[in-house]
């Protein structure tokens, strides 16, 4: 018997993000073979908009409710040792769904066996205007890279104390393969070369119930490490009216200038959302 076919099983963590989750979720979903939505406690209309992707998509959507944003890791965790890709698109993530349909290709036709984890385009906007067709934000290069892809073909396991899917914990490699294994594609190609890119829409209200413009709140990593001074800080913002703003995603996701792209790319006619 030959090799098992590879796989793309794709993980979707969401909170509160019913401005993008449906394109970020249509976009994303011919790239995987399986795509796995883990709602932690939406108050929004997230969930109403994923449970109806779900219905719309009953072999390929999986729906979850989570309590604890660990839970999502051990979605995947699983899937360790077998030729599978491993793709976590959040729900303030818009990719190219042209370019990830290339990119489902060459990652099927073996063209990364050899790597452990793949880094792609991204701009991380400060402003998305549909209707015009364009994004404006700051490109990772010179910012840093959040795409998240991961060949769990190289590894036994990845367990231990995570935070939220493919965050911290430990990973066993196999013999031969080490985490070094990165292959920055957003080093080698431009934005208009590249077809795995991501509009990041970390900088702009992503929930109908956030307040202003220019958000950036704080991932679940960020508010474990911080503890008892994050839960201050949500209650001192939240008597003063303010919103709960990621130092941690001004500082790494905001370098360089602030351009303005065609995005038309990521919103095609035949995806509604």
């Amino acid at each position: 018997m030959g090799a098992e076919p590879a796989k793309i099983i794709g993980i979707t963590l969401v909170k509160n993000e019913d401005v993008f989750v449906e394109r970020a979720v249509r976009n994303a979903l011919d790239f995987c073979d399986r795509l796995i939505i883990a709602d932690n406690h939406s108050t929004d209309q997230t969930y109403e908009i994923v449970s109806k992707l779900a219905a719309e998509f009953p072999d390929k959507i999986e729906l979850r409710r989570i309590t604890d944003t660990r839970e999502s890791h051990f979605l995947v965790a699983g899937f360790a040792g077998s030729r599978t890709w491993a793709f976590a698109v959040d729900g303030d993530e818009i990719y190219d769904p042209a370019g990830l349909a290339k990119l489902r290709a060459e990652l099927l036709a073996g063209k990364y066996d050899e790597w452990w984890v793949l880094f792609g385009n991204v701009l991380n906007c400060t402003a998305v205007d549909e209707a015009a067709g364009t994004a404006a934000g700051y490109l990772a290069p010179p910012s840093r890279s959040m795409t998240k892809l991961y060949n769990f073909n190289l590894i036994e396991s990845w367990d231990g104390a995570v935070t939220h899917v493919f965050a911290n914990g430990t990973i066993k490699f196999k013999p031969g393969y080490d985490a070094s294994l990165r292959l920055d594609l957003h080093e080698k190609m431009k934005w208009d070369e590249s077809h795995y890119r991501c509009l990041h829409t970390c900088f702009v209200p992503r929930s109908s119930l956030d307040q202003g413009s220019g958000m950036a709140r704080p991932n679940v990593s960020e508010n474990r490490r911080n503890g008892v001074t994050t839960v201050i800080r949500k209650m001192v913002n939240r008597l003063l009216g303010k919103p709960n703003v990621s130092e941690w995603k001004m500082e790494k996701y905001a370098r360089g200038p602030v351009v303005t792209i065609d995005a038309r790319a990521f919103f095609p006619k035949g995806k509604q959302a």
